[in-house]
């Protein structure tokens, strides 16, 4: 398994998450690279029925083909209303390719067409209001090929829907995420903020402990 010195595969081209997976590693000594450094790899067709089915075959396909360790994320958004969707379909809610303005379309349009009451938000002003409780979730799979040693971890934080964006930082469906504690948006958050509450934040959290107890 990983320790300070080593290098290690994400298994995302997503620059976000990969912004967010360097901030991490970088404070237990862990260089951090992504899929856009790596010429020639192939995306992997995620089978699976779980974020951590999905995040198991991602990370044992792509560290098969590059022989070093590789932490593969799979995370989405699980909405009330609809029934947990879009779940393991969030990135591609939409259709292919991935398309975060159009997948927050889709998400609006569903909620939309099944009639979801809207809440208003007064402290949110401006004709804010919240269309169903949700959540996001994120699992961690980081595989090692050296010793096929495993090691995962889960996240997931709370929140509501709105009824339209609002923030301009994060990605995916964060500017759709209000979080009733903070009175914000996932967009409406600083990186150090995010990390502090989010899904994958409190995922990476557990993965770093696991780490060290190995170590």
């Amino acid at each position: 398994m990983i320790r300070r010195g080593d290098e290690l595969l994400i298994a995302t081209r997503n620059k976000g998450k990969s912004k967010e997976f360097r901030e991490a590693f970088r404070e237990i000594g862990v260089t951090v690279k992504d899929l856009n450094e790596v010429a020639g790899l192939p995306d992997v067709e995620e089978t699976g029925t779980t974020f951590e089915e999905n995040a198991t075959i991602k990370a044992k396909a792509i560290a098969a083909l590059v022989g070093m360790p590789v932490l593969a994320d799979d995370s989405g958004l699980c909405v009330d209303a609809l029934s947990g969707a879009p779940g393991v379909y969030s990135a591609r809610y939409a259709g292919e390719p991935s398309n975060d303005a159009a997948n927050n379309e889709k998400l609006l349009r569903e909620l939309d067409r099944i009639g979801a009451a809207a809440v208003i938000l007064p402290e949110a002003g401006d004709g804010f209001a919240t269309l169903s409780a949700a959540r996001f979730a994120c699992s961690l799979v980081l595989y090692d090929p050296s010793d096929e040693s495993r090691l995962a971890a889960e996240g997931d934080v709370e929140g509501r829907i709105l009824n339209r964006p609002r923030g301009s930082g994060g990605f995916g469906y964060d500017p759709l995420f209000w979080i009733p504690s903070l009175g914000r948006s996932m967009a409406e958050l600083a990186l150090e903020e995010k990390n502090a509450i989010s899904h994958r934040g409190q995922a990476l959290r557990k993965l770093l402990t696991m780490l060290e107890g190995k170590a």
